[in-house]
């Protein structure tokens, strides 16, 4: 964005998928915080009539704080091309690459990423019988948040009980043992490591519940683990074409050594929270909420 009279702003939230409350706290933080910084902000709660009413305000910026499918996975980026409105966050072809998990995986792999071993398989299959030897993870593979998330335990006598809502093509992942790990990358440069301690699993009211779970930040790690996320996070990024900001989540096996470290998968767009990681990551470099705001919005562009 070029300089001089700041740019009206859109606050994109809402929306229509799973993680649509948090989306809508995301874009209210964010909302406020661009104010702060002399912004005039409109927020839009994304519905059917979306691209209507862009039209009608004719901003200068779309701030994306939508989160899941929908917001995140390419279609909302297609729509923001085609009326050509500057947007913020990752384009097309990387938010749909990285909310798909498998693809997700595939693109690591050929950048020489470690990964845990993984598959996918219709939910009737997952549901009849153990397809993995526990302990393994099921999950949706295109959805964010721990939306979904069934972790079965070596103990466990039979494959879990999934909800109705799940997919009816999921993803089966090994678990990996350990501590949870996660580094955001903004622009092209790690900012730092999160080690996110929980009393258990961290699931969706780890993640976004106050108290939920505690940030150790930066994380208190061997150095050469730490270097590691930052150098993986930001080639995770760069694999998948990701633009602005981004979130790369990691579990290590603290056993292993550096060894242990496996990927898990990389967020296009990142919570934006009170309890939210990448802020804090941005105030390790001095950045304040409002800054970090303001620099996604100046970074925003179309054909991304």
């Amino acid at each position: 964005m070029s300089s001089g009279t700041l740019p009206k702003v859109v606050v994109l939230k809402g929306g229509p998928s799973a993680e649509r409350e948090v989306s809508l706290v995301s874009g209210r933080e964010c909302a406020a915080a661009l104010r702060g910084e002399g912004y005039e902000v409109i927020e839009l709660d994304a519905g059917a009539d979306v691209a209507q009413r862009l039209a009608e305000i004719g901003p200068d910026v779309v701030f994306n704080a939508l989160h899941g499918r929908w917001g995140e996975d390419g279609c909302i980026q297609g729509m923001l091309e085609w009326l050509r409105l500057p947007y913020t966050h990752s384009g097309v072809l990387a938010s749909s690459m990285a909310i798909d998990k498998e693809k997700t995986k595939e693109a690591y792999r050929a950048a020489g990423l470690p990964v845990a071993e993984s598959f996918l398989e219709k939910k009737s299959v997952v549901a009849a019988g153990h397809v993995m030897a526990p302990p393994y993870v099921v999950k949706p593979y295109n959805e964010g948040s721990s939306v979904g998330v069934y972790l079965v335990h070596e103990v466990a006598n039979g494959p879990p009980v999934m909800s109705e809502e799940m997919p009816e093509v999921v993803m089966v992942e090994a678990f990996i043992p350990g501590r949870e790990l996660t580094c955001t990358v903004m622009g092209d440069a790690a900012l730092g490591v999160t080690e996110i301690l929980t009393d258990g699993w961290y699931d969706y009211d780890a993640k976004y519940k106050a108290g939920g779970s505690r940030h150790v930040c930066p994380a208190e790690i061997p150095q050469d683990v730490y270097d590691a996320c930052m150098d993986y996070a930001v080639r995770a990024h760069r694999c998948l074409g990701c633009k602005g900001v981004s979130r790369t989540d990691f579990r290590w096996d603290d056993s292993k050594g550096l060894g242990g470290l496996i990927l898990l998968e990389t967020n296009t767009q990142p919570g934006m929270t009170p309890t939210s990681l990448s802020p804090e990551h941005a105030g390790l470099k001095g950045m304040t909420f409002g800054q970090f705001c303001a620099w996604m919005v100046e970074d925003a562009s179309c054909g991304r």
